[in-house]
């Protein structure tokens, strides 16, 4: 029979402070997400509040003992503003410390009843429904008529496509008697009829067809019904030689029409509603000033927040046990601070040394981008190689030749024929100019492409070029060859 034995060990294992696991967590969100973050932070903590400059409003209501009381706390928050303890080494240089002023919260002013506020001034997006309900307003329509185009209309999706069946829409309109199927029939041609051209149609080649009437040319719109109606997947695969022996025509004639093809318009229904655009908010902005380059936070992102000292002095002087909830939230409202500062001195100290690493890529572009390691950073800056992960992920950085994400700029190391080393961004930008300077009628295959980098004493494999080729959205080499006109 087995025996139990209990037996104590010691063992020394690293777990992060809560405090810590909420500044990691923090450290890897995009600059919008970390300032809506801060917003919540505002209104849920009482001494937390937005940075703005105190005025006498503030002592309305106090005794005369209390607005000195007040004031000399405001006094001692701009003190302590200035001396805001943190490891050395950790916050902006002395030049930066005006931009933790920026306010990158704000809420704009509204306008007074009498005034118009340029939110009322905006334009309202029209939904494609919306849109086609108008013109069906002023057609001469019995009510049983408008009642079915109204049906087709609520049943596009948002490309503006009739993806049900004309069956299943009888039960829809729900009308006494119900709707033939040879109505429905009738009312999807008026709802065709409708602008934009190809909306409600039932597949892309019905779409595109509807469409033809904006190639002027006869011949043209001739070859053009035929390709969509028959030969839609060589229109696809840019499979020119295949159209134009089953059509009788040159290949010139058909990539002309088929360039005209693709003009035209597949989905309809994007031009109407609301598009939301994801803007990219640099973090940091680079610019030459006298001949070095010269990093710096983007002041827009430093969200407005401070500590209200006043809350605070009151509160640690007649703080009483009982007020557990209180001290909570003075205590997470001084790691919100130090974590907001701490995010943006970490991000600034990354930019700094991803820019001195990189001056060359600023001068020429990406061909003298240089190979560059997450450890190169890290041990630079003394930091873990997962923390420069979170900071480059999501962060922006905008200079003089665009807005790149901060890890852009980091790629493996590529050894020349020579025994140098190149960025396969570098090699991804040589790709990107060979390709550029290739004859339209004589495109470069993968294969040939690998063959010049050997030239130059980069020694990359074809399958590798495929993968670069890719990256930039760049198509194969079938699909970029254009016929010489006869």
């Amino acid at each position: 029979m087995g025996s139990m034995d209990f037996r104590t060990e010691q063992r020394q294992t690293q777990t992060l402070s809560p405090r810590l696991q909420h500044a990691v967590r923090l450290l890897q969100l995009s600059s919008l997400e970390f300032a809506q973050q801060v917003h919540d932070a505002l209104g849920k903590n009482p001494f937390l509040e937005e940075d703005g400059n105190p005025d006498d409003a503030s002592d309305e209501g106090l005794s005369p003992e209390q607005a000195a009381e007040a004031q000399e706390a405001r006094d001692a928050q701009e003190a302590a503003a200035e001396t805001m303890a943190a490891p050395e080494g950790d916050l902006p240089g002395e030049g930066d410390r005006d931009m933790w002023q920026a306010d990158g919260l704000g809420s704009g002013k509204r306008a007074d009843d009498d005034e118009t506020s340029a939110l009322d001034m905006m334009a309202v997006p029209t939904s494609l429904a919306t849109h086609l309900h108008g013109q069906l307003a002023v057609l001469p329509l019995s009510l049983r008529d408008l009642v079915l185009a109204k049906v087709i209309v609520e049943s596009l999706d948002d490309d503006g496509y009739l993806r049900t069946d004309l069956q299943e829409m009888i039960a829809v309109a729900d009308l006494d008697p119900a709707a033939t199927l040879e109505e429905m029939q009738i009312a999807l041609k008026r709802v065709q009829a409708l602008e934009p051209a190809g909306v409600a149609a039932r597949s892309v080649s019905e779409c595109l067809l509807a469409q033809l009437s904006t190639i002027e040319d006869e011949d043209a719109r001739e070859i053009a019904s035929h390709i969509i109606g028959e030969h839609l997947n060589c229109l696809a695969a840019k499979d020119v030689s295949t159209m134009a022996r089953a059509l009788g025509r040159t290949p010139a004639e058909i990539e002309a029409v088929c360039d005209r093809i693709r003009r035209l318009d597949p989905r309809p229904g994007w031009r109407f509603g609301s598009t939301q655009l994801q803007y990219v908010i640099p973090d940091v902005i680079v610019r030459k000033v006298r001949g070095q380059w010269n990093v710096q936070l983007n002041p827009a992102i430093i969200p407005k927040v401070r500590l209200n000292q006043v809350y605070a002095e009151l509160f640690q002087r007649h703080r009483r046990g009982q007020n557990a909830e209180m001290a909570t939230h003075l205590q997470e409202a001084k790691w919100t601070m130090r974590n907001v500062e701490q995010r943006f001195s970490t991000i600034l100290s990354v930019a700094e040394a991803i820019v001195s690493r990189q001056k060359h890529f600023l001068e020429f572009g990406a061909m003298a981008m240089k190979p560059l390691g997450l450890r190169e950073i890290a041990d630079e800056l003394g930091l873990h190689e997962s923390t420069v992960s979170r900071v480059t992920n999501n962060k922006y950085m905008a200079t003089p030749i665009g807005v790149f994400e901060l890890k852009y700029f980091f790629s493996r190391a590529m050894t020349t024929a020579s025994g140098g080393a190149c960025s396969g961004t570098a090699i991804r930008g040589l790709i990107k100019d060979i390709i550029e300077a290739e004859a339209p009628t004589a495109p470069l295959s993968d294969a040939e492409i690998a063959r010049q980098l050997a030239t130059q004493g980069l020694q990359v494999a074809r399958r590798t070029v495929t993968k670069y080729r890719q990256l930039l959205k760049i198509e194969a080499v079938e699909r970029r060859r254009r016929h010489a006109p006869s």
